[in-house]
């Protein structure tokens, strides 16, 4: 395990022509078991602990965004794109719009 923890911290090495060597989706291909958490972020502005305390079933919060917006897309806190909410049948999903 330490051997994979040191592969993983290594850079990538270059070819003379600026072909990188297998990257970091080649280096974590080897461990697709690890757990991470994948966030979409919604911003809720002017938002304040009366507001918090307030909340309780059925409560609507009013978000910074628009509709049409894109949300950041994180996993494990780093941001890796945008993405957008669609709705799939009965349930809310989202489209990733861009890739980081």
């Amino acid at each position: 395990m330490a051997a994979a923890a040191q592969n993983l911290n290594a850079s990538p090495a270059t070819f003379a022509g600026n072909e990188k060597l297998p990257g970091l989706a080649d280096r974590l291909d080897s461990i697709p078991w690890l757990p991470c958490t994948l966030t979409v972020e919604v911003p809720v502005v002017h938002f304040t602990i009366a507001d918090l305390l307030g909340m309780k079933e059925g409560t609507i919060v009013e978000t910074g965004c628009h509709h049409t917006s894109d949300l950041p897309l994180r996993v494990n806190q780093l941001l890796i794109g945008w993405t957008e909410f669609e709705v799939v049948g009965d349930r809310l999903a989202v489209r990733i719009t861009e890739q980081i």
